[in-house]
């Protein structure tokens, strides 16, 4: 497949063995993983990440709420590691939108991930502040926007057009719900698509014979019914 996939998550182990997959181009993660991780220690999960996995791109997401400090948090991420790229929510919790701060980071040389983008008009006005030389990733959260009744391929169609002006900005499928979306956004020539744990050991099933996969099906249901053993 042309799609690169980028293992998506914040446990440790799991992100190693991603890594040592030959699967993958790349990880990302953001603090509701982390928190859901049981982790406490942002700073400290994110270079011992980074001591460990020094040859694939990965994206650490800033995570205060007011510009300023978002700036400083970004700056201090990027410092941490030549891999590191820095997620950018398109806005903050109120509304207002982090295109100025995307623009003077992507200015400054930072390698930005920006995130949580479900709309066209936010592809648009993030591709416009990129820097043409600075590599950047455009989050479009594909699977969010399916999970309203729209199909969501179209509109990653036209927003990879809408990345082409700026080479070196890499448009990215985000939240996908099946391993059907990994080869939808290979079709469509989507760059990077994220990829959980549970769907990477999927993408095995590439091909599978269907008829083995029904047999398969009906007996995993029959141990599960004499483990637990059921009567009527």
């Amino acid at each position: 497949m042309r799609v690169k996939i980028f293992a998506d998550g914040a446990r440790l182990d799991d992100m190693l063995a991603a890594s040592k997959s030959g699967m993958i181009s790349g990880l990302t993660t953001n603090p509701t993983l982390m928190r859901q991780a049981g982790l406490t220690d942002y700073a400290g999960f994110a270079k011992e990440v980074l001591a460990k996995i020094t040859d694939f791109p990965i994206s650490f997401e800033v995570f205060a709420d007011d510009f300023p400090t978002m700036e400083r948090q970004a700056r201090e991420i990027a410092a941490w590691g030549k891999n590191v790229y820095v997620k950018i929510p398109v806005t903050n919790t109120k509304g207002e939108s982090a295109v100025p701060l995307i623009a003077k980071l992507a200015k400054g040389g930072v390698k930005l991930n920006v995130t949580a983008i479900l709309t066209l008009a936010q592809v648009r006005d993030v591709v416009n502040a990129l820097d043409a030389s600075v590599p950047a990733v455009v989050s479009v959260f594909a699977g969010r926007i399916a999970d309203t009744g729209r199909d969501p391929v179209p509109l990653m169609r036209e927003a990879l057009e809408i990345c082409a002006a700026k080479p070196k900005a890499e448009l990215l499928w985000a939240s996908p719900r099946e391993v059907l979306n990994i080869y939808q956004a290979d079709e469509i020539g989507c760059h990077i698509i994220t990829v959980t744990p549970d769907l990477l050991k999927k993408l095995s099933l590439k091909g599978k014979d269907l008829a083995q996969y029904s047999l398969e099906t009906v007996e995993m249901f029959y141990r599960d019914a004499a483990a637990a053993g059921f009567s009527i």
